[in-house]
This record gives C-alpha cells, sequence and structure tokens, in this order.
C-alpha cells in the first residue's frame, strides 16, 4: 500500500510542478510581448487590470470617493509603454442645517483619484509596466435648460521615473501630482474649468501576431 501512496505523492508533484512551469511560461511570455510594444497584448493586460479593479471591494485605506473614481476608469489610449486613461470625479457633498453644502470640488476629487490611478497603473497591472500613463478627469456640467455635458478638468502624465522619487503613501495627491506634468485651468472663484487633456502619443498600426493577442508563449 505504501508504494502506491507513495506514487501518488509523485504524480501529484509532477502535476503541480507542471501547472507552476506552464503559468510561468505564460507569464514570462506576457510580459515579453508586451515589453517589445505588441499593442494588442497590452491592451488587453490594461483592460483586464481595469476591469478587475471596477469589480474589486474597496481596499479600507482607500477612501469611499476615491474608489469610485478608480471604478470609472475606462481605457482610452495604448501605444508602446504608454497607457492613457479617462476617469470621472463629481463634488462631494453633505447636509448641514437641512441645506447641501460642498466639501470638495470635482478637481479636489479628481486629485486624488489620479493620484491613486497613476501608482495603480505604474504597479498593478500584471506582466506589465509601462513607461508613461495619463489619466483624465472628466466632470459633469449643466447647461441652461438642463441638459448636462461632460469635460475633461485635469489631466495628468507620468513617466516611471517620476513615480520612483513619490513617497506614495506620505505625500499628498497634491505633493505627488507636483511631480508629474499636471493640467488644469481655475476661474476667479476657484472653480474647474474645462481644459484639452494632453494628446496622447501616436498609435503605430497593429502587428498582427497571433491574431487574437495572446503571446505564443502563453498558449498550452
Amino acid at each position: 500500500m505504501m508504494p502506491y501512496a507513495v506514487l501518488g505523492l509523485f504524480i501529484m508533484f509532477l502535476i503541480v510542478t507542471y501547472i507552476v512551469v506552464q503559468g510561468t511560461r505564460a507569464a514570462l511570455a506576457w510580459r515579453e510581448e508586451a515589453a517589445n510594444g505588441n499593442l494588442k497584448v497590452i491592451r488587453e493586460l490594461a483592460e483586464g487590470a481595469i476591469n478587475g479593479w471596477s469589480a474589486q471591494k474597496r481596499p479600507k485605506p482607500v477612501a469611499a470617493e476615491v474608489w469610485r473614481g478608480i471604478q470609472s476608469l475606462q481605457l482610452a489610449v495604448v501605444a508602446p509603454g504608454y497607457v492613457g486613461v479617462t476617469c470621472t470625479a463629481e463634488s462631494e457633498y453633505k447636509q448641514q442645517d437641512g441645506r447641501w453644502i460642498e466639501i470638495r470640488n470635482p478637481l479636489q476629487e479628481g486629485l486624488a483619484i489620479t493620484a491613486k490611478a497613476v501608482e495603480m497603473l505604474f504597479y498593478e497591472v500584471p506582466h506589465y509596466q509601462p513607461d508613461t500613463v495619463q489619466v483624465d478627469v472628466y466632470t459633469t456640467y449643466r447647461q441652461e435648460g438642463g441638459a448636462t455635458r461632460r469635460e475633461c478638468i485635469l489631466s495628468t502624465r507620468a513617466g516611471r521615473e517620476d513615480a520612483r522619487g513619490i513617497d506614495w503613501e506620505e505625500w499628498t495627491p497634491d505633493e505627488i501630482l507636483q511631480s508629474m506634468e499636471t493640467r488644469y485651468r481655475l476661474n476667479d472663484s476657484g472653480r474647474p474649468l474645462s481644459i484639452d487633456p494632453f494628446e496622447p502619443p501616436e498609435v503605430p498600426e497593429e502587428e498582427e501576431e497571433t491574431g487574437d493577442g495572446v503571446p505564443a508563449g502563453a498558449r498550452s
């Protein structure tokens, strides 16, 4: 009986080893293709991360309003070494003496959302480390007659070298964004105005290497 038990354990060990090796090979293949600028792979990895964050429960250290902004992220543009996303930010209100008072305007919310989004895009996208990320924050403006429109109020572009010098846990969003290219405008009363976001890089034609965006080395 003992030899069969040993044989069973040995077979199980081989199966687990095979799974680990295959997983490692697949991860290396994804990383290599993304590092080489395969746009289909970059897009798939970035979209997978963003979709995962939208379904993920809010981490306790992250404020609820910031996490709502993270969950609004949408992939806008990918290029070799580059990921650009958009998100939304709205005013935060609280009720006081029967009235709703704005305690944070969309730009203040957008600064906090952007700081967190940049950190996550640099360090939490599996198998891919972009050299540059861009986050464009949009908010809702109400027009006469009740119609609404979405306008960009904050555009931030950051390089990985910028990120390396940041203390993500201790610095405030304002301090974090001061180390990056950041664009916004305020009116005389301090309200955010619409802006033109930074231009994304020119996107080259995608290479049709595997047809479905899956690296050859990641196939079982």
